[in-house]
């Protein structure tokens, strides 16, 4: 529905920010639901938006979107990383990191297949990263893989519309996998680990100092100013989402206990996610989705599918348990939040942390993994 014939006028920022910051609490609180851990926050607040807007309530772009979209995402992302210590990942995940690094082997696998079979015009090398980016770590490498390819907006809209219905069904398949009878006893049932949470524990409140929140948002903001001075630096357009994360997971691996120490910093990079995410849904446009969806959805569908396969059989052939694979490819898909959601809906306990590690370890990784496999196709 064009921006003008909405409700909500584009330029009123109020009315438009409260429904933004709405849809993300709805997203948040869902997810802690029984019901909303099936199909992740990230969905929830995509749908949200994406029905106000063709209902016509607010406009399918604003200069807030754009707001949105060109600085809180940038800020969000190094908020997210300041714990992604990599030997810390590696030597706490266990299994469930095998298990997510088999995911991530199955994700580029199935891209391959998907690109080979289905295809998707000028800017298909640009989709299939950016396609691979958010099945290795999740929905915020899409945003920053599609920014580096420079996908049109309606690719961009069109692919993450097709994601997000793709990965609605896939989040219900994997919550339902761990019930199949036949498909469980294929794999061994061991005791899982405690790693230092609980269910009970993990989405409660937890005490944050202003320094932290402070200390944080500056070192977060002095990244994403290094990471464009780079990209303006070195002349390859689109990299300073790269360099920016790059930097932070370097810092986050060399000085731990400096930056792990910061409380917090996750907590409101992962609300600027959930924002971000409003915003993608209220530019979806249904027209556009029954145009263009279509194709990207089978395309979506097929890679979903051959991860699914490869991380199960290889899963089952290293003798780790369901539980963990399935946590894993959560973690893959969706990244920590999701992925802990589910451990904490499914009470297991042991899982949890695991979990957050590999979402954290996807969301340093996926982008490039996405940029690379975008270029070699290309």
């Amino acid at each position: 529905m064009p921006a003008e014939s909405a409700h909500i006028n584009p330029d009123h920022v109020w009315p438009l920010l409260a429904v933004l910051l709405g849809a993300a609490a709805l997203g948040l609180w869902g997810e802690r639901t029984r019901w909303g851990s099936r199909v992740s926050g990230a969905v929830i607040t995509i749908l949200a938006t994406f029905a106000l807007s063709n209902l016509g309530v607010i406009p399918t772009q604003a200069p807030v979107y754009d707001l949105v979209s060109d600085y809180l995402l940038h800020l969000a992302i190094p908020l997210l990383l300041l714990k992604a210590d990599l030997r810390r990942i590696f030597r706490e995940a266990g299994p469930t990191m095998i298990a997510f690094l088999l995911g991530a082997a199955g994700t580029v696998i199935g891209v391959l297949i998907a690109f080979w079979l289905i295809p998707l015009g000028e800017q298909g090398p640009g989709l299939a990263g950016t396609f691979c980016a958010t099945y290795v770590g999740g929905g915020m490498n899409y945003s920053a893989t599609a920014e580096f390819f420079e996908l049109s907006e309606s690719n961009f809209a069109a692919g993450m519309a097709a994601d997000n219905l793709a990965m609605t069904a896939y989040f219900l398949l994997l919550f339902a996998l761990p019930s199949v009878g036949l498909l469980r006893r294929c794999y061994p049932d061991r005791p899982l680990t405690e790693a230092g949470a609980h269910s009970e524990g993990y989405w409660e409140s937890r005490k944050v100092a202003l320094m932290d929140l402070a200390i944080a948002l500056a070192i977060s903001a002095t990244a994403c100013f290094l990471g464009t001075w780079l990209q303006d630096y070195t002349g390859y357009a689109g990299t300073a989402i790269l360099f920016t994360t790059a930097l932070v997971v370097a810092a986050a691996t060399l000085f731990p206990r400096h930056l792990g120490a910061i409380e917090g910093a996750d907590t409101v990079g992962t609300f600027m996610m959930m924002v971000f995410f409003a915003v993608i849904g209220a530019g979806a446009s249904i027209w556009l989705v029954v145009e263009k969806g279509p194709m990207l959805l089978v395309f979506a569908a097929l890679i979903l599918g051959v991860h699914l396969v490869f991380i199960l059989i290889a899963g089952k052939l290293l003798r780790l348990d369901l539980r963990e694979i399935v946590v894993a490819s959560n973690a893959n898909m969706g990244g920590p939040t999701s992925a802990a959601a589910m451990a904490v809906s499914r009470r297991w306990d042991g899982l949890v942390v695991p979990a957050v590690l590999c979402g954290t370890l996807g969301y340093a990784i996926a982008t490039f993994m996405g940029t690379a496999i975008g270029r070699w196709l290309a």
